[in-house]
């Protein structure tokens, strides 16, 4: 593994390293079947793992999104974008899983 996968993706693919090259696989797949460049798909996967409220989620999206080169303000951007869709709070709360990544 290249990168440092987040404990429970880690456990996954040390348990199940078929399962973990398959989603690999299936991810690198669902990439490429369409028109959106690197940067757009990090955005919108970010918008996804808000909209789910996965805490993890936006962890890992920030963390690969600052790692990719995007700033600060795109990735926040992206949470105050949630606020009609999702409602204040929520979006609050994904400000403050991005913070927690962009601040460290």
């Amino acid at each position: 593994m290249a990168e440092t996968l987040p404990s429970g993706a880690a456990r996954l693919a040390e348990d199940h390293p078929p399962v973990w090259t398959a989603y690999q696989h299936l991810g690198a797949a669902c990439a490429e079947a369409g028109p959106l460049d690197a940067r757009t798909r990090r955005l919108v996967k970010l918008a996804v793992a808000i909209g789910q409220e996965s805490e993890g989620a936006v962890h890992s999206h920030t963390r690969r999104a600052l790692g990719e080169g995007l700033a600060k303000d795109e990735v926040l951007h992206v949470a105050l974008l949630a606020i009609p869709s999702m409602g204040l709070a929520k979006a609050a709360a994904a400000m403050t899983w991005i913070a927690d990544i962009v601040d460290a």
